[in-house]
């Protein structure tokens, strides 16, 4: 059988195949794991459970559970640049321009980014507890610029094109750049929208409750959503690694099994 030559290309799909489902694996072990540390986080809403909990807790503080609210501006929402009767608490606006300039060794226009300015802005901001009738109880979220997580929504997004002109034409040829378009976007985390937040929470005072970056040095993460939604998207990770890595698996096995039972066929073609 030693002397019948096997197509290398299919050792190479089948160490590929093979290769790619020990990756997948790992990944999925990866997301297995990241998994059980999070649903190990407590998950409480800005209610009278978790005041009672903060009462009851050393220093009225936990040090890193996961809260789960309707976003509330705590004064003056910011209002949408673009779009009407839309507000939230963050805003970032971006705008940038984009050019070509002639490369005269490749004689080409090669592509590149300029000017980009953006500016952000937001205002003080609590969850307070989805269906709540009395918003007396909220947990006031500190500093949300400094959390990870892509929390804003995109609210807008324009491209404006770069009139040509016979003047504009001139000096294009002239200095070898030209602008192509302008573009402009928006992004919110909008007033009554549902957020998750991942940090300590402390209590001060009487009732007042704070959402704060870990002491610990866990990240203060914000999650746009509830909490279930936030699980699902992981366990959905998990199961597409999982997949892969079966699936990435039985192929290569199958692929071994063709092969060796071509081989097997061709010695019986031989002995007879």
């Amino acid at each position: 059988m030693s002397d019948i030559p096997v197509n290398p290309l299919v050792l190479l799909g089948v160490g590929s195949s093979f290769a790619f489902s020990g990756l997948f694996y790992h990944l999925y072990q990866e997301k297995k794991e990241e998994l059980k540390k999070l649903k190990e986080i407590p998950i409480f809403k800005p209610d009278l459970h978790l005041v009672k909990v903060l009462k009851a807790s050393p220093h009225r503080r936990l040090q890193y559970v996961a809260v789960e609210g309707l976003v509330q501006a705590d004064g003056e929402p910011l209002a949408s640049r673009f779009v009407p009767r839309s507000f939230g608490v963050i805003q970032k606006i971006a705008v940038e321009e984009h050019w070509k300039f002639w490369n005269s060794l490749t004689k080409t226009w090669n592509s590149r980014t300029m000017n980009r300015k953006e500016t952000s802005n937001s205002v003080p901001f609590s969850l307070v507890s989805p269906g709540a009738y009395i918003t007396d109880l909220y947990v006031k979220v500190q500093n949300p610029l400094e959390a990870s997580g892509s929390y804003l929504e995109r609210v807008h997004h324009k491209v404006r094109q770069a009139e040509e002109g016979l003047v504009n034409t001139v000096l294009q040829g002239v200095s070898g750049e030209k602008p192509v378009a302008m573009v402009e976007s928006e992004e919110l985390l909008r007033v009554g929208s549902i957020l998750t937040g991942f940090g300590e929470v402390v209590l001060e005072g009487g009732e007042v409750m704070r959402l704060q970056a870990p002491q610990d040095g866990r990240l203060y993460v914000l999650v746009p959503g509830n909490h279930r939604s936030f699980m699902d998207r992981h366990e959905a990770t998990a199961s597409m690694w999982k997949k892969l890595s079966a699936v990435t698996g039985l192929t290569g096995a199958a692929v071994v099994a063709g092969v060796i039972y071509n081989l097997v066929g061709k010695q019986d073609d031989r002995s007879r």
